[in-house]
């Protein structure tokens, strides 16, 4: 039973996440890039504030740790969301999906460049090298109908992004006393007011209203923003690092499935034999963290146990 509904939140968690580029293109038909963020973060910010307050949390208080949820805001919310809406005006929406998954590449780059990775291991060597291999595979640049674009460029900037915030949250905002969810809430609202600032750099061109593009939207923010982050905390707190990581291998598969049935995007073998290339190459950087993992939970099974 408890499988069960780890492999359902798992499940409900890719397709949250793994649809959000399907709901940016559609709703690209009717608003602009900085026009589909606002709306994003403010759904996704009630969500999460409500769900803060449901569970008598309180918002993060202390300039130090609001200095650092700015920062986070910035790099984890307004500008990868704005970069992939950007994206997305050139690029598939499948396509991005799987530019997404490279984000756990540029953590590894990132946590080296920032002094946290020290060492190198052939694994993770070998994946970050693969998974590289793989987006150029993907991006095609020496054929004429490769991705290779401003549009596929700006996808990259957005993973680069996470990749950046991802080890900066581990060091900044781990530990901080407030909740995962109280955290997620008021980053998401401080991104709220980055995309405001935005607005007038493209958010205030004529919306052109449409059933399909608004229902696009709201999803987007209250499901693949809001409702997606709380569950994603959810399954890390209940299942750990090893099955909330799990997600990541599933997303491109969803959102290329998407885009190929919904949008009819084309999914030439090309394309197809880069993502593997990616995943293969995202999994070696995982497997000594796994391992490590895995070897902790049994340790600290043991210790109850006995």
């Amino acid at each position: 039973m408890a499988e069960t509904k780890t492999l359902l939140r798992l499940a409900a968690l890719a397709l949250m996440w793994g649809s959000s580029f399907l709901w940016i293109k559609i709703g690209l038909q009717a608003f602009t890039p900085v026009q589909i963020v606002l709306i994003r973060t403010v759904l996704g910010s009630a969500v999460l504030v409500g769900l803060c307050y449901a569970a008598r949390d309180r918002l993060p208080a202390g300039r130090r740790i609001w200095k650092h949820l700015l920062v986070a805001a910035l790099f984890h919310n307004a500008l990868p969301f704005l970069l992939f809406a950007i994206g997305e005006q050139t690029v598939s929406s499948g396509v991005t999906g799987v530019l997404n998954a490279t984000t756990p590449l540029w953590t590894l780059l990132m946590a080296m460049l920032m002094g946290v990775e020290r060492r190198l291991d052939p694994p993770k060597l070998v994946g970050l090298l693969a998974g590289l291999a793989g987006t150029v595979l993907i991006f095609a640049p020496w054929q004429e109908s490769g991705l290779l674009s401003w549009g596929a460029l700006a996808c990259v900037a957005a993973a680069v992004s996470y990749g950046f915030v991802f080890v900066y949250e581990g060091k900044h905002l781990s530990g901080t006393g407030s909740s995962p969810v109280a955290l997620a809430g008021a980053q998401m609202t401080a991104a709220s007011g980055f995309t405001l600032l935005a607005m007038p750099a493209g958010g205030t061109t004529p919306v052109h209203l449409s059933a399909g593009p608004v229902i696009a939207v709201v999803i987007l923010g209250v499901f693949s923003t809001g409702v997606a982050f709380a569950l994603s905390y959810r399954l890390l707190a209940t299942e750990g690092a090893v099955a909330a990581s799990t997600v990541g291998y599933l997303m491109p598969v969803v959102s290329l499935a998407l885009g190929a049935v919904f949008l009819g995007e084309d999914l030439n073998p090309r394309i197809l034999a880069g993502v593997a290339v990616v995943l293969a190459g995202v999994a070696l950087t995982r497997v000594r963290r796994r391992v490590l993992v895995q070897t902790s939970l049994r340790s600290e099974a043991q210790r109850e146990s006995s």
